[in-house]
């Protein structure tokens, strides 16, 4: 376990560096209101755990701990949550997907407002 955690988290110490140079890269760039950085970021992350769950399936490997849980983890969770609710897809589970994707984004609004509101 040990070890799944040391890779896991090598991944996520490279996503996380990244996220934070494609933020610095994004706010150089861009000015307006619109999130560009997080938009990309989440974007890219969709594509490249895609990419890296089809690569995984093409070679047969069953280890996706460094490119998956740990870079996309560490780029965006949002990766992570969009897989998910493509691999509901696929079981046909369309009402879990549903509930899944707005409860998600509801109450995570949610509870910002709430947390926010504790701080006031």
């Amino acid at each position: 376990m040990i070890k799944e955690m040391l890779i896991a988290g090598c991944g996520g110490f490279v996503g996380t560096c990244c996220r934070y140079l494609v933020g610095k890269w994004c706010a150089r760039w861009w000015q307006g209101d619109f999130p560009v950085g997080t938009f990309l970021v989440n974007i890219t992350g969709c594509f490249l755990i895609g990419l890296f769950l089809g690569l995984v399936e093409r070679l047969h490997l069953m280890h996706t701990l460094l490119l998956t849980t740990g870079f996309c983890g560490g780029f965006t969770t949002f990766s992570l949550f969009a897989a998910e609710i493509y691999s509901l897809w696929g079981k046909q589970e369309w009402t879990t997907a549903l509930l899944y994707t707005l409860a998600s984004v509801i109450i995570g609004v949610i509870l910002v407002w709430c947390g926010r509101a504790l701080m006031r």
